[in-house]
């Protein structure tokens, strides 16, 4: 999402108007979940997805009713509505999509802003239009119409973004009397998180795709080698940051960064450096810490982390051998093997193929 947001945002600011969809419910088996959006400029450019592609042209359509002076709609779309198959929702579930118009006031440069300095923000939306605002950090951006309005809906949407999530929270406000009443209404919120890290320690061959194929798929990269001539940047034009430091120094330094949507990945195969990082991060706090190297390279590495002072409950959370067993070979079907693992432990995946499992194939 935050492609679409920053392009809305450079739009906002260029004077392009652009209708902005949202999927803010869904049933069954749907590609995107809530929050998920795409953006339609009214020179016909068109960034961001709802359905993966199914509704995109209808979705297109009520765009159009809306640069026309349309007020914002929920439109539905399900796999049993003769409209939804004609537009072709063929995968088994049901959405719910609002689309309405970027005003020249919501606070999307504000949300642009906390997203490049790493700021959970979220930016609130009333169903029935009127207004946005932009919640994270104890601050509030925009406006619903009034400030009672504003509070409410911004302590709706801190909890929301507090879990991470997307999609609708009804605004109640205390009481229901006096001059300072605010009417119960539907909210969408859309929550965005900083991008995911992930720490790549050796600038190997095998690090150059696996650091371009994360940064395509929205992380923060940074490559760390102790040798300046692996560690060079040129060879990873995708990485956020370079840097020549002994792996377990660096990642000392920095391990404020290191939460649990962060992803480590030791690719060194040398003992002086891979076991002293390894022993930092299997006591941190990385939702995902693999080391690259064969099963007797494991074997060994087991005990001279055992040595270091890892826990068997340390020991038990290390992806090694790196990745999931996709066949593959050399070092572009290496990462993505890796990247694959990380998604699936990331999501709750199993890694089986899905042609094994039953029920819906998107999960929310």
């Amino acid at each position: 999402m935050r492609h679409v947001i920053d392009q809305a945002a450079a739009w906002q600011s260029s004077g392009t108007r652009c209708v902005m969809a949202t999927v803010v419910r869904t049933w069954g088996s749907a590609p995107h979940g809530p929050g998920a959006s795409m953006l339609v400029a009214e020179d016909g450019r068109i960034v961001g997805s709802v359905s993966g592609g199914c509704v995109e042209a209808a979705v297109i359509a009520s765009a159009e009713e809306v640069f026309a002076g349309g007020p914002p709609v929920v439109e539905r779309w399900g796999v049993g509505d003769d409209d939804a198959f004609a537009v072709g929702l063929t995968c088994g579930g049901t959405i719910e999509v609002l689309i309405r118009e970027v005003e020249p006031e919501t606070p999307l440069d504000r949300i642009s802003a906390d997203l490049a300095a790493g700021v959970p923000v979220a930016l609130v939306t009333p169903l029935d239009g009127g207004g946005s605002l932009a919640v994270g950090r104890g601050e509030v951006s925009g406006s619903l119409g009034g400030e009672a309005a504003g509070r409410v809906a911004a302590l709706a949407a801190e909890g929301m973004l507090g879990r991470g999530e997307s999609g609708l929270v009804t605004a109640r406000a205390e009481g229901g009397a006096g001059p300072d009443c605010v009417p119960e209404r539907e909210l969408l919120v859309q929550s965005f998180a900083p991008r995911p890290r992930l720490l790549i320690f050796g600038a190997a061959e095998f690090a150059r795709p696996l650091a371009g194929f994360a940064a395509a798929l929205g992380h923060r990269v940074t490559v760390c080698d102790a040798r300046p001539a692996f560690a060079d940047p040129g060879r990873f034009p995708g990485a956020d940051e370079v840097v020549v430091d002994r792996p377990d120094r660096w990642f000392r330094a920095h391990e404020d960064l290191v939460d649990p949507t962060t992803a480590v990945c030791v690719l060194t195969h040398e003992p002086r450096f891979d076991v002293p990082v390894l022993t930092r991060a299997l006591s941190g706090a990385a939702g995902y810490v693999g080391a690259m190297g064969s099963r007797r390279t494991h074997e060994d590495r087991l005990v001279r982390l055992r040595a270091a002072g890892v826990t068997e409950a340390g020991l038990a959370r290390l992806r090694s051998p790196i990745g999931l067993d996709l066949g593959g070979r050399g070092p572009e079907e290496t990462a993505l093997s890796v990247l694959a693992e990380i998604v699936a432990v990331r999501r709750g995946g199993s890694g089986l193929p899905l042609t094994v499992g039953t029920g819906p194939v998107h999960t929310m």
